[in-house]
This record gives C-alpha cells, structure tokens and sequence, in this order.
C-alpha cells in the first residue's frame, strides 16, 4: 500500500503531538497533579483519535488540508519560543529609604501590652494598633485552638524553629586571626560549588546595599538597634520547599515545610559565615528571627531572582517556592551580574493566580505603583498575618498556586523558556496553566507518610 507525502506527514504530525500529550500526562501523574494529567491523557487520545478518523474515512484533499494545519500549527507553536516582545527597557529601581524591622508583623507579634515597647511604638504608629490588637484575639501560629490544627505536624514545625533558635547565638562567625588570602573569583567559585553540596539550590553575591539593611532591629535583644552598614559583600542563596508539601497550603504541612526549609538556610548560612572567619574575616549569617537584612532584596540583586505580585523572590526554576539564606562579610568576592527580567514582572502583571487565591484578599489586583520611589507590588501584610494566626500556620496558597512554582523538570522548564522570551507565550502559557491546572487549584492533601 502507497502512502502520500501528505499522509505520511500528517502520521509523523500526529504521532510526536500523541507523544507530547501522552508524556505530559505522565509527568503530571508523577507530580500528583490529577486534574492535568487526565487532560493531557484526553487530548492526547483526541489527537490520535481524529488522526485515525481523517486516515480511514477522508479523502485525499482533506488529508492535505490536516496535513497543513498541523504544519502551520507546529510552526506557530515554535515560533512562540521565539524572543518578542521583549523590548521594554528594565531595570532594578532602589529604594530611597530602608525598611523598619519593628514595623514587620513578626516584630509586632512580640510586643507586650503593658510593656514600654508596646507603648511607645503605638505612640509612634497608633495606625496599626486596630489591626494588632485583633490578631492577638486570634489564636495564633502553631497554636492548638488554630483551624488547621495536627498534633504531630505542628509539634514538627516547632521542632524545626526550636533548632533554627540553636543557631542564634552563632549569627557572628569567630573571626580566625591568621588572614589567608584568597582570590576573589576562586573563593566566589568555591563558595557556589560548594553551597550546592550543602543543599542550596542557587548561589549569588553582590555588594551590600543601604537599602538592603534594616533601619533599626524590631526583635528581642535587637530591637531599636540602629543599624549601619559593616560589611561590603552580601551570599545570597535559596533552598528547595518540597512542591508535594507546599501544595496542602493552607493546611499543617506548609509551615512544617516552611519550618524545615528555614532550618536549611539558617544551617548553610551558619556554615558558610564559619568557612569565611575560618579565614581570617568577617562574616555574619542571616537567618530565620534573626535578620538585619531583607532577604529578597539581597537575591534580587545578587541575580537569583525577580520580586513578584506577591512580593517574594520568584526564582527562575522554582518560582517562589525557595527560602533564602544570606551571609553579608568584607571577604573580596566576585560579583554576580543580575539580569533584571522583564519576562516575570509582565507575567505577574497579568497573570493574579495568586491574587485569585488569597483567602485574605491580601495580594493587590492592580498593576505596580510607586512605593519609596520603586515601581512594586504591595501585600497587605496586616491582613495576611490576621489570615495566619486564624490558621496556625504560613498559608502559602500563594506560593503553591504560582505557575513558576511547578516542578523544576524538562516538561516546565520548556513552558518556562517560552515564557521567557516570548510576550504572547505567556499569554498562552497562562490560559493553559488555567485549563489544566486550574484558575484557583484546591489544596491537596499532605503526603500520605506523614498524615496521621
């Protein structure tokens, strides 16, 4: 039997999309995202489907037109990879003036009423006073009157930010009195290869920024520190939140996994501020209840990331779905290039996933605004920190519904390049994550070994 150019092409056609679909299928099957995989299965049966139809029952010249709509398809579909739209001249804006760490949720959570901290900080900011004085009716993280409230969950979350408080005490690394002396690009290069081998995911370095450091300390001893710059350099790196156990946000699991990833980056910031006085120079570790620096601010500038609609680091792989981790010392470095990107500030701007899911209307609909002089996305943090003291937990629907925050692997990261480079994909890619993901994905449950 003789097969046409045409039919021939149109079997190769069909066959690689069959493929495609049916692989998608099984990778989202494996990551536990039912919803997607039984769309790819369907799309992919329909393709070969209307292939076996068009082959049997159509004639000659519908064969030929099948044949050049899959073309021109496939050919639309790659050229979408293709960099457009991209022209818009972007870069990093800088704060005129630094952020108050008395001012953060976390600060005013530790304030006494009746003490003379909780007294004069009201005077200073009667503003927020109503909002406070409601969350602490409420009862509160990891409580056990909370909504999402699991024995043994919760009791492993404390557990992970009872040894997070062990590390403490070691912020500041014993400073080695012999100096050995190292080449920057050589220490910068360790220093990457080597983070990688301790857990983290990503590793940057840029210099210390006034705007990166808090104005004054708001947390025990710290608080209404003052604070001035010391160091010149700032490591920046991330480590991995478990996708599996980010997607049962809001339940139990997510702060379990917010409290284990915490404990990672504050045990690799102590480690690396160790190597660096090991040395012979200066170096402090940032970490959980224990920053003098805002973290997302110290990565975006140092090339790990963009700051997003919900105000995290949305990194290139993993989304916002990483903790942070940051060492500021005055060891010579090589400096990280940043790249400011484009790509992620316009897909956040039409993109709202996380808008759509906040139970507390926390994240803005509207586009950036001018806020300390930077164009920027504001989350009302009063109502989010509210949502999380009737939770118990850190939430993270925001975080586990983000399309960046997919598995790092080839089916996501080829969605990812696409929407890098090109401004219509990411339309597309938008519409597509809806379809098969869905607009507001429902909360799965946490993985079944660590259910009880």
């Amino acid at each position: 039997m003789n097969f046409s150019f045409y039919e021939i092409g149109l079997l190769i056609f069909s066959v690689l999309l069959f493929l495609f679909f049916l692989w998608a299928a099984v990778v989202s099957k494996k990551e536990n995202e039912h919803r997607a995989a039984n769309r790819f299965l369907v799309v992919s049966i329909l393709v070969l489907g209307l292939y076996i139809t068009g082959f049997f029952f159509a004639n000659q010249g519908l064969v030929q037109i099948a044949f050049y709509v899959l073309l021109v398809s496939m050919m639309f579909a790659s050229a979408l990879m293709l960099p457009f739209g991209n022209s818009l001249v972007y870069k990093f804006e800088k704060p005129v003036s630094r952020i108050d760490e008395r001012d953060t949720m976390f600060a005013r959570r530790e304030l006494k009423p009746g003490s003379k901290e909780f007294d004069e900080y009201y005077q200073r900011k009667p503003e927020n006073k109503p909002s406070d004085d409601h969350f602490r009716t409420l009862p509160g993280l990891l409580s056990k009157t909370s909504s999402q409230y699991n024995a043994f969950n919760y009791a492993s979350a404390n557990a992970s930010f009872h040894t997070v408080d062990a590390f403490y005490g070691q912020v500041d690394a014993e400073v080695n009195a012999e100096i050995t002396e190292v080449i920057p690009v050589d220490v910068s290069n360790y220093l990457k290869a080597w983070s990688k081998k301790l857990g983290a995911l990503d590793l940057g370095i840029t210099f210390l920024q006034d705007y990166h450091i808090y104005s004054h300390g708001g947390r025990r001893e710290r608080r209404d520190r003052v604070y001035e710059k010391q160091h010149e350099f700032a490591i920046a790196f991330t480590v991995e939140m478990d996708k599996a156990m980010i997607d049962s946000a809001p339940k139990a699991g997510v702060v379990m996994e917010s409290g284990q990833q915490y404990l990672e980056a504050g045990r690799i910031a102590i480690q690396i501020a160790k190597f660096i006085g090991n040395l012979g120079y200066e170096a402090r570790a940032h970490i959980d209840g224990n920053y003098e620096v805002v973290c997302p601010l110290v990565a975006r500038d140092a090339g790990l990331g963009e700051i997003g609609r919900m105000g995290l680091l949305m990194t290139p792989k993993y989304g916002p779905r990483v903790r942070i981790g940051v060492v500021t010392t005055n060891m010579p470095l090589q400096l990280d290039e940043a790249m400011p990107d484009y790509s992620v500030i316009d897909f956040c701007t039409i993109c709202k996933k996380c808008a759509n899911s906040c139970p507390s209307k926390a994240i803005s609909f509207n586009d950036r605004e001018i806020i300390n002089e930077v164009n920027r996305w504001q989350i009302n943090q009063e109502a989010c920190f509210t949502l999380w003291c009737n939770l118990g937990t850190d939430c993270g629907r925001c975080v586990s519904v983000c399309p960046y925050s997919h598995e790092n692997n080839a089916l996501h990261n080829l969605v990812r390049t696409g929407i890098k480079n090109n401004k219509v994909f990411r339309q597309l890619a938008l519409k597509m994550d809806d379809v098969f993901y869905g607009r507001k994905p429902k909360s799965k449950e946490i993985p079944k070994a660590l259910k009880i």
